[in-house]
């Protein structure tokens, strides 16, 4: 049989809170983190960032300007610079910390999404020894070939963008799944730009490859129920009553 990743084993299709759900609070704040626990989801999903000083924050953008206001970088201010800005005018910005202490039971899916944060990422995954609990993703393939390095198996991590070029190609031939790449999951979008990603061909050779294809970021109901019916094995919403409705009308909630 073989090897499936506590993260990923889960029985049914993973209902992922993106960003704690955008579309009920602020993105990424504690009070959108905690309306999706509300809700009853065990995945949310997040971004990592680490400020001048190395504290590991819970934040998608690399400045403070969309969300709060700021006309700052993140990487070039300090924690406590970091701390007085508020996402949308209201809530304060998450230590990554925070997530892991206030819901234990609560797996989370991490896009890291700089280099400055890689070593602080480590250092808290290492410190929470929390590795049942985490997926690590991200948009460098030099940054994930790091931590897989650092870690090895017990770390579930998503391919990176080289191994999702491999996966869309190898699904229409005769590729091989590369034995370089470690990845258990494809988190990828149905399409990247005029190219087909999540199609049966691929979902199909995922399958095969024991790889979990998680897709995002799916508001539509209709395009939700297509996707599970597809048989992909997550899909990550902003809008976590949207999935969650479709998920309660398919009976795996």
């Amino acid at each position: 049989m073989a090897f499936i990743h506590p993260y990923l084993d889960h029985g049914r299709p993973i209902a992922f809170a993106h960003r704690g759900g955008a579309s009920a609070a602020p993105e990424n704040t504690m009070r959108a983190f905690q309306d999706a626990v509300d809700l009853g989801y065990t995945y949310i999903e997040t971004d990592v960032h680490a400020t001048s000083d190395g504290v590991l924050v819970a934040f998608h953008d690399e400045d403070l300007n969309r969300t709060c206001g700021v006309n700052a970088t993140i990487a070039e201010s300090t924690w406590a610079t970091v701390s007085q800005a508020r996402v949308n005018g209201t809530e304060s910005i998450p230590l990554f910390s925070e997530l892991l202490n206030t819901w234990p039971h609560i797996k989370i899916n991490i896009d890291c999404k700089s280099e400055q944060a890689l070593v602080p990422l480590i250092q808290a995954l290492e410190e929470y020894n929390s590795f049942e609990r985490v997926c690590i993703g991200s948009f460098s393939d030099k940054r994930l070939q790091k931590i897989r390095q650092h870690f090895g198996e017990k770390l579930c991590t998503s391919m990176g963008p080289r191994e999702v070029a491999q996966f869309v190609a190898g699904a229409h031939s005769p590729i091989p799944l590369p034995q370089s790449s470690r990845a258990q999951a494809a988190q990828v979008p149905v399409k990247q730009g005029p190219l087909p990603v999540v199609t049966p061909k691929t979902v199909g050779w995922a399958k095969k490859h024991n790889i979990a294809v998680h897709v995002w970021t799916i508001d539509d109901p209709v395009e939700i129920s297509r996707l599970i019916d597809l048989g992909v094995d997550g899909i990550m919403s902003d809008d976590t009553r949207a999935l969650k409705d479709v998920f309660l009308s398919k009976n795996i909630w």
